[in-house]
């Protein structure tokens, strides 16, 4: 096992980062001693990579351990953890709107990714139309009857396993009918090679939209939220969120929830960072 010590620039609040983690029941993470255990798939192995942070918010620090090749599980730790994003530039950007205290309050927040594309998808899908609460036991239940632990850590099942799923076995999870087929359905077409998450990484927004939004069970909702937590894309703002609506209704003392012609008029100043103030604003409320 290797150990690296990361350093990168401030402000960067990896205790609110954590506390976001930890909301998800299938994390490992421990508040008190900083640290987070990321399971990470390359060519079919599983490994897990501890991430620890030593620093502060102004000079955040981390030491990382894992068995695994170091310049291929630390790339993939600064996509996830988006250490190469300059976050002051990000809340300078804000303190000339109307979000400037929200982004006060947050300082440093991070957008951290899912730990794996695939995973990130299927947890959207199970995430539908269901409260919060219950999406967490579903994909809980989901992990644990057909993920894998390594270390105290659980891992998503491969496409490959979930492609062989039958719907009766999602049914006895409770998942609805249609749920269990798009799961299954998004796990054949990833096993199979045609979505490809790799290659899109390098592909812009709309292109992988409009890959992604053929796909059935696939709504913008889902998209959206795709391209914010799987490949960490800045300029996200799914208007059709609830949680998006109930904060800035909130926010912004509202007697209702915003119309989307109020909510187009509200983030005409967050551009390029929308993502970002999405995060925010789901933070105000968790």
């Amino acid at each position: 096992m290797w150990e690296e010590k990361v350093s990168i620039s401030g402000p960067y609040n990896f205790d609110l980062a954590l506390s976001r983690l930890a909301l998800d029941p299938l994390h490992f993470v421990d508040i008190e001693k900083r640290i987070v255990k990321v399971p990470l798939v390359f060519n079919h192995k599983k490994i897990v990579a501890e991430v620890t942070g030593t620093g502060s918010l102004e000079k955040p620090e981390f030491i990382i351990r894992a068995d695994h090749k170091k310049e291929m599980t630390l790339q993939r730790l600064y996509e996830i953890f988006q250490w190469n994003v300059e976050l002051i530039h990000i809340h300078e950007h804000f303190q000339s709107t109307e979000l400037k205290d929200l982004f006060n309050e947050h300082y440093g927040t991070p957008l951290v990714l899912e730990f794996d594309p695939f995973s990130s998808l299927i947890k959207s899908i199970i995430h539908q139309q269901v409260n919060l609460k219950f999406a967490f036991t579903l994909t809980e239940r989901f992990v644990h009857s057909f993920g894998e632990e390594l270390d105290g850590v659980w891992f998503y099942p491969s496409p490959e396993k979930v492609a062989q799923l039958t719907v009766e076995e999602l049914r006895e999870l409770q998942f609805s009918g249609r749920k269990a087929e798009y799961v299954i359905g998004i796990a054949e077409l990833a096993a199979s090679g045609q979505l490809d998450f790799g290659k899109m990484k390098s592909k812009p927004d709309a292109e992988v939209a409009q890959e992604l939004i053929k796909v059935r069970g696939v709504g913008p909702w889902t998209v959206e939220n795709f391209l914010m937590f799987a490949l960490g894309r800045p300029n996200l703002f799914p208007m059709g969120d609830i949680g998006i609506q109930n904060a800035l209704k909130k926010y912004f003392n509202l007697e209702e929830k915003p119309t989307l012609a109020q909510m187009e008029k509200y983030k005409e100043p967050w551009n390029p960072y929308l993502s970002y103030a999405s995060l925010y604003l789901w933070r105000s409320i968790e």
